[in-house]
Formats: structure tokens, sequence, C-alpha cells
């Protein structure tokens, strides 16, 4: 999209913010969570001497460490269940050793059979933990993906691999320990934990695991620092204007142009796909349909923008699904139906502010809206529902129906097609706008016949296999294949695009384009 001349006004620090939220849901915690913990972070920099410099770095490290949890979103579904409700649950448990194997062996297989259970808990032993490890280590990569995508530098990026590490040197990279792991990421460390323990039981319960967690977790310094000063480092945590305290940083005051902007939301946009395999790409390919169907409509070029960017972030509040409801093979309950209903609202409320994200989040949240009252989550009808919203509510629909899901396979384009005629009838789709998606959709491309990076038509369907989640069996059935075929495909797949992990590969993958102009596999 072409940069425009007026300032968004949107700093990188703002949308970082915005996007914390959503870690927030993926964590299974109250919202601002982790601006919370950059407060505590920053007021103890204050008391450690932290240089003036370092404080971007202490932002981001803050800010996006747990955003890679999305990477491994599939991977801890399958071993226990409700990835959400594992990674709430584990706050408070010294990461390490047996108290880390005890937790996740009480969680393994949780949501399932009896059998199950004990497969996989004799599984996490044999491995000796060492899926856990494997989680950590494609968690700091996924991260840094992100930072850098961002623009952010090394320093941020380096920082981010240790995510994982402990003063003692028993965390995630083993060799890393003591004052080799970065202030700023020592900070995080204390930080984060101890706002989720005096949220729960107050400043003594904060001071008390940082005490017991003092040369082992955390740096002792640190440690001291704060349980002498714990009464003023927690007090007044409820802010209500970040972008204040924003204002305060020196080094936190990068705007955005028009370009930058996009390419942020198409990053955002591919790391809330990446919670579900089956829905790689999905935001992306929603908001090129979208734009392309605003054009046909006469939409001004304001207009269209808008609409692309609010369709780049529509799916944001499903950070706040677990996997066992986004890849459930079945029906949903009624229960996860209404939690389901919920990521709209959370879309919204997520960016609700500043002013230019917010007029944003207000087109985003209408994905899911109908013309007949129907829709969720505001329940909106004709009247109340801008030509934007009803444009994104069927590029959102047709997408969705052309990609595959745990319960279905992908439909037809003519089949989404003839479904999306049936909702026109029924009054709850626009007629106007679904006819302009259907002839955006029918300008699509066929399949590719090569690829970025040198990647053959075969390593490309290799790849897209991958993306939507296929093991290297999977892969190896699906070609009719040998699986050593399909692991030397995935080997040199991973060796020409730079990734080392499944999610950094689908991050290529969406990056690039691919998803969209292959068709969706069912695995």
């Amino acid at each position: 999209m072409a940069d425009h001349e007026h300032d968004p006004g949107i700093r990188l620090a703002e949308l970082v913010a915005a996007f914390s939220l959503a870690t927030d849901l993926g964590l299974g915690l109250p919202m601002e969570h982790v601006l919370r913990s950059w407060l505590i972070a920053d007021r103890l920099a204050d008391r450690v001497g932290l240089g003036d410099e370092a404080r971007e770095s202490l932002y981001y490290v803050v800010t996006l460490a747990w955003v890679g949890c999305v990477a491994d979103t599939p991977e801890v579904a399958a071993w226990f269940g409700d990835d959400i409700a594992y990674r709430r649950d584990s706050f408070g448990i010294d990461r390490t050793g047996m108290p880390m194997m005890t937790y996740s062996l009480r969680r393994a297989g949780a949501g399932g059979s009896a059998m199950d259970r004990l497969r996989l808990g004799t599984a996490l032993v044999v491995k000796a933990g060492a899926p856990l490890v494997q989680g950590f280590i494609s968690h700091c990569v996924t991260t840094g993906r992100l930072a850098e995508r961002l623009g952010l530098g090394d320093e941020v990026n380096d920082q981010l691999q240790h995510v994982f590490t402990r003063w003692d040197g028993k965390g995630v990279p083993a060799d890393v320990e003591g004052e080799q792991i970065a202030l700023p990421v020592r900070l995080f460390h204390l930080a984060d934990t101890v706002e989720v323990l005096h949220r729960a039981g107050g400043i003594d319960a904060a001071v008390e695991l940082a005490r017991s967690w003092r040369g082992g977790q955390f740096d002792p310094a640190i440690v001291d620092v704060f349980c002498s000063s714990a009464t003023e480092v927690l007090a007044d945590l409820d802010v209500t204007d970040w972008g204040a305290l924003i204002d305060r940083e020196p080094h936190l005051q990068r705007r955005l142009g028009g370009d930058e902007l996009d390419r942020a939301l198409e990053t955002f946009a591919d790391f809330t796909d990446l919670r579900s395999p089956p829905r790689a790409g999905h935001s992306r390919a929603v908001a090129d349909l979208a734009a392309r169907a605003a054009e046909l409509c006469g939409l001004t070029d304001g207009e269209v923008t808008r609409l692309r960017r609010g369709a780049l972030l529509h799916d944001v509040g499903m950070h706040g699904l677990p996997a066992t409801i986004l890849d459930k093979p079945g029906p949903l309950t009624a229960a996860e139906t209404e939690r389901m209903r919920m990521h709209s609202y959370y879309t919204e409320r997520m960016l609700a502010r500043p002013p230019a994200l917010a007029d944003i989040g207000a087109v985003a949240s209408l994905a899911n809206e109908r013309l007949d009252g129907s829709g969720y989550h505001r329940g909106l009808s004709s009247g109340a529902i801008p030509m934007v919203g009803r444009i994104l509510a069927v590029a959102d629909s047709f997408q969705a129906m052309t990609e595959p899901r745990p319960h279905r396979a992908a439909f037809s384009a003519k089949a989404a097609a003839a479904q999306l005629t049936a909702e026109v009838r029924d009054g709850r789709l626009a007629g106007d706008a679904v006819d302009a998606v259907l002839n955006a959709a029918g300008q699509r491309r066929g399949k590719r016949r090569s690829g970025p990076a040198g990647l053959t038509p075969r390593e490309l369907e290799v790849l897209i296999l991958i993306a939507r989640g296929a093991s290297t069996k999977q892969v190896a059935r699906m070609l009719g294949i040998t699986n050593k075929t399909a692991g030397t495909h995935i080997e040199r797949i991973y060796t020409k695009i730079g990734a080392s992990t499944r999610s950094t590969a689908t991050l290529f993958a969406m990056q690039h384009g691919l998803l969209e102009s292959l068709e969706p596999v069912d695995v």
C-alpha cells in the first residue's frame, strides 16, 4: 500500500502496548498484566541504575517477551490440552527441574481420557522434559522474528532469546547465567512474576516468592532492591493512561508512517494466525480481499486503507481462545460458542486507544456483525453497519469457508459463493458487498509455479503443508513420498528460508503470500 502523507499518529510503543493485551489473554491473565509488569520493571530500573538508552530495550523485552506463546500453541495443546490454562497456572511454579516436571505431568493430557493422560505423561518422562525445552526455544526464536519485523535492533532481539534463562544457569539456554543475562531481562524475570503474585496475594506474597527464588530464577541484587522497596514499587499499578507513561520515555517516541504501520499490522496479523495452523495466512488474505472489494465498490482511498488495516486485526481477540476451541474437530458446546463470540469484543477493547488505533479497531470489530442483528458482539442491524463492515463480514466469511478447519474440509470457491448468496437471501449479508467480494475473489491467481528463496514447486507444496500443521509423516502420506524424502524436503526448505521451527517457516509463508495462492489442505 502506498505511503500516506498524513502521519497516522501511532507510535510503535503504543501499538505494541495494544498487542500486549492480546498476550495477556493468551496467558490467561487479566488485561494489562504485561503493562503493569513493565511499570514494575521500570521502577526497579530507577533503583538499580539502568541507563536511559537501555529503557527502550527494557520496554520491548517486557512487552514482547510472551508473544512467542503463539508459536508453540499447537504443541502445548497437544501435550496439555487448554494451552491458556497451562500457561496461567504455571505462574509461581519454578520453571525448572522437578517443580516444572511435576506441574507438567499433572497437566499432561488434560481434558483427554485416562489412557491419553497416561500415554502423554509417560512420553514426557521418557523424553526427560525435552518437549518443554524445545517449546522454550521455539518461543524465543519466534519472538525474535517479530522484533526483527518491527524494526527493533539486534540488542532487543538478542535479549529476547534469553527470556527463559535463570540467574543460576538452569534455564534455557543452559550456558547463560548471572550477569551474562542482560539487565532488562533480569528485571523482566522478577517483574513478570511478582505482578501476578501481588495481584493474587498482595505485597507479602510477592516479596515471599521473590526471596524464595533469590539466586535461583532471580538476580539476588534485584531481589534485595525489590524487597526493600516493594511498597513503593507495587503502588498504583492500575494506570489508565499508558500513553502518558510512554510520553516520559524519549526512546519510545518512534512514530509509524503509512507503510511502516501497514507492515507492523501485517506482522501482528501473522502472529495472531499462528495460534491455529489451519488459519495461517487468514488475516492477510481477508485484508487483501476486502480491500479489492472496497475499491470495486468505489470507496475512497481512506476508507479502503482503514478497512484493510481493520481486517488485518479482526481476529486479534482470538488470542483469548484456547486451541481446544480454535482447533476442536467437532461442534462447539454452548459455552464454547459463547466464548468464541467474545473474541470480537476483545478485539475492540484491545484497540480502544490511542484514537488512531481505535478507528482501526472500530472496523475490525465489525467482522461478525450481520444485517438481521444475529451477529456479534454488538448485535448491530442493517442501518448501524457501515459499508466497510459489510464488506469485511463477507470477505471474512468467504476466506474462512475456503480454508480447512479441524471439523470440516475447505469449501470450493463455487460452494462458498453459493453459501454467501444464500446468506443474502436470508437477509444476513449485503448483496452489493457479496457481489464485490466474489468479483474480487475471481481475480485471485492460480498456484505458484516457483517461490521465493529459490523454493521449488515441490518444496512449496511441502511448505504449505507444514504451515497448515502437518507432521513429516503426514506430508509423506499426502504427497505419496517416503518419510525420509519428506524430511529432506523440510530440511532444505528450512535452510533456504532461514527457518529453524515450524512457526518461523509458517511466518515466512504468510509474509510472502504463499498461503493465499495455494489450495488449502486437509491434514
